[in-house]
């Protein structure tokens, strides 16, 4: 069996995925001579987005949400990970891995019991600010808790062991500038880009609220990105369709941005998003100021991240039930003040961790005990 194995899970979300895929890049550079097994969920979109190639190995394990839903779905989702900490429980027994990186989702928390048993030491990321209930229970047994920002701390009890490493961001997203984004999406260079997009399934109220004033927008010369989310593509589609010749070349409409997001965030002058984790991570790098809109029908991790960033004059929070009134003033204030962008802008590079995904890396094989080569400047 391998020496260098380790387990890699998350899933659920991309809020649990993508830092995962992060981390994995820059362990294969670090450290490829390791062995990387990913554990998902049976029914995860990570079946979909984590990527099978260079894989030693990807497993679905049995698991189920026990936070936020009914006491019958909460008994089928405690059948469902029991299962799923035997199945984990095999998996380590088989590969013997030195350690298990996980960051988040219904998958980890059997991967995590299952590894736990078999004395596998356990690295956890916290994608968001406030770790959801399943990181902090896992946190009582795992060696060491990563977190974006330091003041995740003060979410965990006394005694767990607590890093700030920042958020990781994919390769392909920092490679990313605004020169080749303007021209990748045929933007005009003297013109103001305002990108609109939802988390990983899209959000319709932002669908919503952008479809009301897109005509005003356009009508004073800001060109839009908006990435839509698959959901409501057919109707997005339907609605530039009935724009004039000159409204459309303005708008530019995607059902779903993987590799060329990064060029949406480097082509943009301020976006309206969700404020999912990886806006941790994002919009620092790009130094983009932002509009957050915290998804209301969830516990308050979108809010947090609002609020962290706004309070560092990176961003402005806008609740969901305030977006059809107040969207297009906000807008407008901000795109027709160039000094406070320019403010918010510096104030998003203040907050960004360059090397997070390396940093990662660098923890995650020194506790497993595997020699690592560091991270190179391409995460920098």
């Amino acid at each position: 069996m391998n020496s260098n194995t380790l387990f890699i899970s998350g899933g659920g979300t991309g809020g649990g995925i993508y830092p995962a895929l992060s981390v994995v890049e820059a362990l294969r550079e670090a450290a490829p001579s390791a062995h990387l097994h990913f554990i998902g969920s049976a029914a995860g979109i990570e079946n979909t987005l984590v990527p099978r190639e260079g894989w030693a190995g990807y497993h679905a394990v049995q698991s189920g949400a026990l936070h936020g839903v009914g006491r019958l779905r909460q008994i089928g989702s405690l059948a469902k990970i029991l299962i799923g900490t035997w199945q984990a429980w095999r998996l380590a027994a088989k590969y013997r891995p030195r350690a298990l990186f996980l960051t988040g989702g219904w998958a980890t928390f059997p991967a995590a019991l299952g590894c736990w048993l078999r004395g596998v030491p356990i690295i956890a990321y916290v994608p968001d600010i406030e770790p959801a209930l399943g990181v902090k229970v896992i946190s009582r047994f795992a060696r060491l808790v990563l977190a974006p920002v330091p003041e995740s701390a003060s979410y965990f009890r006394r005694g767990v062991p607590v890093e700030a490493v920042g958020y990781p961001l994919r390769r392909v997203l920092l490679s990313a500038d605004r020169a080749r984004a303007v021209a990748h999406f045929g933007l005009d260079p003297t013109r103001q880009t305002l990108l609109v997009f939802g988390g990983s399934l899209g959000a319709r109220s932002l669908n919503t609220a952008l479809a009301a004033i897109l005509p005003d927008l356009l009508a004073e010369g800001v060109q839009v990105l908006h990435i839509s989310g698959k959901a409501d593509w057919e109707s997005v589609q339907a609605r530039r369709a009935a724009l004039s010749e000159a409204q459309q070349a303005s708008y530019h409409a995607f059902p779903y941005l993987h590799d060329d997001m990064g060029f949406a965030f480097a082509a943009a002058d301020l976006a309206v998003c969700r404020a999912g984790a990886s806006v941790l991570g994002e919009l620092p790098h790009f130094g983009l100021p932002a509009v957050l809109v915290p998804y209301p029908h969830a516990w308050r991790y979108q809010k947090v991240n609002a609020d962290w960033l706004a309070a560092r004059g990176a961003a402005l929070r806008l609740d969901d039930e305030r977006l059809s009134n107040a969207l297009l003033p906000t807008l407008r204030a901000l795109l027709g003040d160039a000094a406070r962008l320019a403010a918010m802008r510096a104030a998003a590079r203040a907050a960004a961790v360059p090397n997070a995904a390396g940093i990662i890396a660098a923890r995650v094989l020194e506790v497993a005990k595997i020699a690592h080569r560091g991270y190179s400047d391409q995460y920098e």
